[in-house]
């Protein structure tokens, strides 16, 4: 689908910062508010932007760590569906986060969030490895985010030593 300059510019803007006014973009793009505003509210109608997200660091909130595991997934294909209907009964579980179709070894890149890792090992072995498609998985625990969706985790301390220099 193409967009105008416009439809982009905004696009852009609101992927680096979601809550900005929208006031704010119209004065960015060179638009009047109303005008800014009917055109975000048709890029939401076509379904170009999807929905506004927050990044949040759990590690910050005590109770709230959890664990994120990434799931490499081998499947038979079905006759006509291809990937689709196993894609489609894998992300319909609620511990899964996103499902991606690979190019490579593996055929999907599943994305999983559980409490514990036990709590990840028990939907492996009792909801996805059990599904008719499914031939092998294996799984990768995540056991820091340094970068996640354009955004920065915390880079250690700044360096508090004084820098001495002849």
């Amino acid at each position: 689908m193409k967009l105008t300059e416009k439809e982009t510019e905004i696009l852009e803007i609101l992927e680096e910062n979601s809550r900005i006014s929208i006031d704010s973009i119209a004065k960015m793009i060179g638009l009047e508010t109303e005008e800014t505003n009917e055109l975000i509210r048709g890029l939401e109608e076509r379904k170009i932007i999807m929905d506004y997200s927050t990044t949040i660091d759990w590690r910050k909130v005590e109770g709230h760590e959890g664990v994120t595991a990434m799931i490499d997934v081998k499947v038979t294909p079905k006759r006509g569906v291809g990937f689709n209907e196993i894609a489609e009964r894998i992300y319909r579980y609620k511990e899964v986060k996103s499902v991606y179709l690979m190019s490579g070894a593996y055929d999907l890149s599943v994305i999983i969030e559980g409490r514990s890792m036990s709590a990840v090992a028990q939907f492996v072995s009792e909801k996805l490895s059990t599904l008719d498609s499914v031939l092998s998985t294996t799984t990768h625990f995540i056991l820091k985010k340094y970068k996640h969706d354009g955004r920065i985790f915390e880079t250690g301390e700044e360096d508090k030593r004084i820098v001495v220099s002849p």
